[in-house]
């Protein structure tokens, strides 16, 4: 491998380390001293299919080791066309993934259960029958999949991502969960004719990988991955109550928006903790699928990420604080850009409409505008080749609340690029060839004073 083609591989990311693909996170747990965290896997190849789930796991969220496979589609089973995404928890001190079983073609599965057979999680040992065998009888669905379990007022719930034929609409089944063996349909927790949901995260086909996180302050946020025509689109956010329906629960929006402003991000999954809770994406690929089977592999994990709510009720989202970590010999502005880095800048503007332009080398640029609230990434130097979901436009743009001062993170290894501004939107991107050449910081218009702090990675994984 040469050094140009080792600059174009995340290093510091979870991804399989002998390659191959990598989609959705799933699982993460903290079990016997140490962070595991799952993710969709192909071992056969850089593309999708035969998804099995592929196990790393840390103990501080910043060197992780690559353990393997962990659940293996059971041949004739009902996970046989593969185990798709999912969560995990810990049942009676046995760290269990509660997953898609897959056994036909048409986006509809079953609930399964797969305990770990030790501490370590060596495996993930599937249970033959499903808890849930496939969809409420009457319903007409595209998809059923993406199990996640969550607890309110001291019971239980599980959402399952799902779309409605007829309708061509997104929508969240609810289930009572009295134990891992015992569920019960309780009917939709929010679908797309509620106004909020239908306007911030349609259309879609279907919703995937719904996750629903308490806020600290009484309310929730809800996740839902966009769905259309077996195309993965984008991340919506809801942030609302969740209310006592029946013998079930219904979640009632108020608002939302967009989770990450960047193309590469998708199917996000959360580990609530007792003072955070911490949420990864999975990054896919901004270039061709011929390009990622001639490299031999194809998406990683983000970052793990912080996400909860400012004293102003709005979202903060910002890296998971145990990433100072990696920061290793500091960078003086105008030095070579290493493989791995992070950038700080802190901008206080002297007139209104000021523009600050961070250089990643000559081909990627970031545009901060405190007074406007924007972060455009411009990446006009080196255009995406992939077409999916879209065909790429050069620029990527984040928005926050204007102001007079601005806060930017810039977290990059190899080809991947993650901002945080203000710690309230966050933006990634995939670029390809990594960003090479020297790191600048120009004031091109107005007048602002910036402070710039910048670090190369430490050893990798």
């Amino acid at each position: 491998m040469t050094e140009a083609d080792d600059r174009n591989i995340p290093s510091h990311h979870v991804r399989p380390a002998a390659g191959q693909w990598c989609n959705d996170p799933n699982g993460p747990l903290f079990h016997a001293g140490r962070y595991h965290l799952f993710f969709q896997h192909n071992p056969g190849a850089p593309v999708w299919g035969d998804i099995h789930w592929g196990h790393a796991s840390s103990p501080d969220l910043v060197t992780w080791t690559d353990e393997g496979i962990a659940l293996a589609p059971t041949p004739g089973g009902r996970d046989g066309r593969g185990a798709w995404s999912g969560c995990a928890v810990v049942d009676d001190g046995v760290p269990t993934a509660v997953y898609t079983g897959m056994d036909r073609d048409d986006g509809i599965g079953s609930v399964m259960l797969a305990r770990a057979t030790d501490d370590l999680i060596t495996e993930l040992k599937a249970e033959p029958d499903p808890v849930v065998a496939g969809p409420p009888p009457g319903l007409d669905l595209v998809a059923f999949r993406d199990p996640y379990l969550f607890s309110y007022e001291g019971q239980r719930w599980a959402l399952i991502g799902a779309g409605h034929r007829a309708s061509g609409a997104g929508d969240v089944l609810l289930y009572r969960v009295d134990s891992l063996t015992e569920w019960t349909y309780a009917g939709s927790l929010v679908d797309a004719a509620d106004p909020v949901a239908g306007r911030i995260a349609g259309p879609a086909t279907a919703w995937e990988c719904p996750a629903l996180l308490p806020t600290g302050d009484g309310r929730w946020v809800l996740l839902l991955s966009l769905w259309i025509d077996d195309i993965t689109y984008s991340t919506s956010y809801l942030v609302g109550d969740l209310r006592a329906a029946g013998d079930g629960l219904r979640f009632v929006p108020a608002t939302g928006g967009m989770l990450d402003h960047g193309r590469d991000f998708y199917a996000p999954t959360a580990l609530v903790e007792d003072d955070r809770t911490l949420l990864w994406g999975w990054s896919w690929e901004s270039r061709t699928e011929q390009e990622s089977v001639a490299a031999g592999w194809a998406g990683c994990l983000t970052h793990p990420r912080e996400i909860g709510v400012h004293p102003d009720g709005t979202l903060r989202l910002a890296p998971a604080r145990e990433l100072t970590a990696l920061r290793g010999e500091p960078l003086p502005v105008g030095a070579e850009l290493p493989a791995a880095y992070e950038i700080e800048l802190d901008v206080r503007v002297g007139l209104p409409d000021s523009e600050i332009v961070l250089s990643l080398g000559s081909a990627v640029s970031l545009r901060v505008n405190p007074t406007r609230g924007t972060l455009v990434l411009d990446r006009t130097g080196t255009p995406a080749t992939a077409s999916h979901p879209l065909p790429r436009t050069s620029e990527a743009i984040a928005t926050v609340p204007g102001g007079t001062r601005s806060h930017l993170r810039v977290l990059v290894d190899g080809p991947l690029i993650e901002a945080f501004v203000d710690e309230r939107a966050m933006l990634t991107e995939k670029v390809y060839p990594a960003p090479v050449g020297c790191y600048e910081v120009t004031v091109v218009r107005g007048s602002a004073e910036v402070e710039a702090r910048a670090w190369e990675f430490g050893s990798r994984r």
